[in-house]
């Protein structure tokens, strides 16, 4: 007894219907199919922390000043001496040294936490580059000592670790945080004022240098200015008078130039005056800190204890 035929319709050559899915598990093709599900599932488990992480924008502290204390090491006597060391090298070389402790770096690593913050709050001045960040997190026990770009070259990664490992983890260890910080602030600024003559050409460079001494010379030469232009105005005007040739009234050629003598007593003459400009200089609004536009990218170096 033979098996019954599929009936099919005249012409029609189509095979009968399998589902695709059956005809991908069939043979070798089938298994690659499977470990590609299975690898695309394993790389989504391994990514999705990272992915949860960049999903929430890393927060840093606002920079409320020369020293940001977050963590409280510091105590208000303390860090108000140390705003006053730091604001007085600033105004001296127009390099910017800001001292912030965190309570904890939120999962990153310190090297990465310092140079985004120190890109985020622009420390140094824009062109120069010349901001430094001494960073303490306080539950991580971490220390780093993040510089900018235009010091590098100064504050090297080697003496930064020296500072660390000589100035601040030492006390550290022992429970003195602010006298750890301060030793490391002094470490750093003994360094950065290691070459006198790059310490001062770097402040002359910077635009928004604001020492004492380029105020007084600034006035000084305001001062000359006004007194040249005004006994100098009227000796030009006299001895046009005296040594030129009159051409008309109260007109003389003089130095190949005529010269126009007002007479403040006849009708209808104008008279010539001398005006001094005046200088104006301030900070901002308000006396507040914040960094130049410098940029860092990732010199410096780290401790633990």
């Amino acid at each position: 007894m033979t098996e019954p035929r599929i009936r099919r319709r005249a012409g029609d050559t189509r095979r009968p219907r399998q589902s695709v899915l059956a005809a991908l598990q069939a043979g070798p093709c089938g298994c690659l199919c499977r470990l590609s599900r299975l690898a695309l599932l394993a790389a989504l488990m391994v990514a999705a922390p990272v992915l949860a992480r960049s999903a929430d924008a890393q927060t840093f502290p606002a920079l409320s000043g020369r020293v940001v204390d977050e963590a409280g090491l510091i105590d208000p006597a303390g860090e108000a001496a140390l705003t006053d060391k730091l604001a007085a090298f600033e105004q001296a070389s127009s390099d910017q040294l800001v001292v912030v402790t965190v309570p904890d770096l939120e999962g990153y690593d310190i090297a990465d936490y310092g140079y985004r913050l120190g890109r985020d709050w622009g420390i140094g001045q824009i062109g120069e580059d010349n901001g430094v960040l001494l960073l303490v997190s306080r539950d991580d026990r971490k220390v780093r000592i993040e510089v900018g770009y235009g010091l590098e070259g100064t504050l090297t990664d080697a003496l930064a670790s020296t500072i660390i490992e000589t100035d601040i983890l030492p006390a550290f260890r022992s429970g003195d945080y602010p006298g750890g910080i301060d030793r490391g602030v002094d470490g750093i600024l003994s360094v950065l004022s290691g070459d006198a003559a790059e310490l001062q050409a770097r402040a002359e460079r910077n635009a928004g240098w604001s020492g004492d001494d380029a105020v007084g010379l600034l006035f000084g030469l305001l001062f000359v200015g006004i007194w040249v232009v005004v006994i100098g105005g009227f000796l030009m005007v006299t001895l046009a008078r005296l040594r030129g040739r009159k051409i008309g009234p109260n007109r003389y050629r003089w130095l190949g130039m005529t010269w126009t003598i007002a007479n403040a007593a006849s009708p209808g003459h104008g008279s010539r005056g001398v005006s001094g400009g005046g200088f104006s200089g301030g900070g901002s609004p308000g006396g507040g800190f914040s960094g130049g536009g410098g940029s860092f990218g990732g010199g410096g170096s780290s401790g633990s204890w």
